[in-house]
């Protein structure tokens, strides 16, 4: 196993991780704080709750107005911001290395001390029910929701991280501070920094924010259940949406290094089997991609493409067609330049603070230590031609396709018919 000496991994007595890799000769900093409940965590009269949650959490603690928040960061020209997923809901901040002292102060004090001022609340349900409103005007964002909904209907991974209009509007005070009682505890959280960073300062901090916290017993998350269905919704825009998913693998699949290759070849780059085939050869898209996402206990490769009204059942048609014969004959050189690009991936976002203090959060939650980059691009080498095709043929083999679309989708096939033509 390789070991990296810059990375420090320290485990407080209440469970508390503090995790911390060294970039030496950076003179910038990193750090946040990931919390292991985000959407999955919600049960369906909470949905919208951990996305309120990290808003609130800006908006004033016991020791700082929102203001003064902003400030503190923004006087040493630093940056501040959080977001939630499904899994987790992150805060973090970067900063010059003589301000991380200042950094941790301010990031821990929003997490551990927000006040929920019912004004502010107010306020702040006023600008979510904004962003839900600004998202039904994207529709190449909008889409992934309804076709996540249409992969796992009727549960919390499938449901909307924003959550539904008339759910944010109905989050009480009360509200929020349960969520945080239910899921904030330190047993549920990750310190992660990186860059100019010095890992004994960081657990002493730590050690003072957090070492007062009592661990929590967090209820599990509800499994995840593959339906696979269809979520079609007519309106007169110039594009027509075109997303389509197949269950894939988790994290912990033996196959989840194969399918991140396979997803690549498919649609990674320019290069890819779907932008060369569909875009290059037949002109019926500016934009098509193929990607893989998971969880611990699921996945979906997914496959998007906006297009006109009038080539919208070709190019759905085509995509099948393609994603059903890569599973049959992707090359060894297919695989090479994708294990290619993902390797390059990995290096080149190492070099950013930011992403090292994010992946040491992401992979310690997962595996319950920090995987050396050098390890993983060795797992992403070792991975054969036969093992990316034997993943390709399970994924079609045992599919129950999703199927999303949006826009001028009259003429598109049902999700039916695509199975159908991905069984033949």
């Amino acid at each position: 196993m390789t070991i990296d000496p810059h990375l420090r991994l320290t485990t407080l007595p209440n469970g508390l991780r503090i995790a911390t890799r060294d970039m030496p000769g950076l003179h910038s900093a990193a750090l946040g704080i990931w919390v292991n409940a985000g959407g999955r965590n919600e049960r369906v009269e909470q949905n919208g709750i951990a996305h309120f949650l990290e808003h609130m959490a800006f908006k004033g603690t016991k020791t700082r107005t929102a203001l003064q928040i902003a400030e503190a960061i923004e006087d040493v020209g630093g940056f501040i911001n959080a977001y939630t997923s499904r899994d987790a809901t992150a805060y973090y901040v970067r900063v010059l290395e003589n301000d991380v002292d200042l950094a941790f102060d301010v990031i821990s004090d929003i997490v551990l001390n927000p006040i929920f001022d019912q004004r502010e609340i107010e306020v702040e349900r006023g600008v979510i029910l904004q962003e839900i409103g600004q998202s039904m005007d994207t529709p190449d964002d909008i889409i992934f929701d309804w076709l996540q909904e249409a992969a796992y209907p009727d549960q919390a991974i499938g449901r909307p991280i924003l959550g539904p209009a008339e759910r944010v509007s109905s989050f009480s005070r009360e509200d929020l501070a349960g969520f945080v009682s239910e899921h904030y505890g330190p047993g549920q959280m990750i310190v992660a920094a990186a860059g100019s960073v010095d890992h004994d300062r960081i657990v002493r901090l730590a050690e003072t924010a957090f070492g007062h916290l009592r661990p929590i017993l967090q209820k599990p998350r509800e499994g995840a259940s593959w339906q696979g269905r269809e979520a079609r919704r007519v309106k007169k825009l110039e594009q027509a949406h075109f997303a389509l998913a197949l269950e894939g693998s988790g994290y912990l699949s033996p196959d989840f290094y194969a399918a991140q290759i396979f997803s690549a070849a498919l649609g990674g780059g320019m290069s890819s089997r779907l932008f060369q085939k569909i875009r290059e050869e037949r002109g019926l898209c500016y934009t098509i991609f193929a990607q893989s996402g998971f969880h611990d206990d699921t996945g979906m490769m997914t496959i998007y493409a906006g297009t006109g009204g009038d080539d919208v059942a070709d190019l759905a048609n085509l995509t099948v067609d393609e994603l059903k014969r890569a599973a049959g004959d992707m090359t060894q050189v297919e695989v090479d330049r994708a294990k290619a690009q993902l390797r390059a991936g990995l290096l080149m976002g190492l070099e950013s603070p930011s992403a090292q203090a994010e992946r040491i959060a992401r992979v310690l939650a997962i595996w319950g230590r920090v995987l050396d980059p050098a390890e993983v691009a060795e797992r992403i080498s070792s991975v054969t031609l036969d093992e990316v095709r034997g993943h390709a043929e399970r994924l079609i083999a045992n599919a129950r396709p999703a199927l999303a679309l949006y826009g001028p989708v009259k003429a598109a096939p049902s999700r039916d018919s695509l199975a159908e033509r991905l069984a033949a």
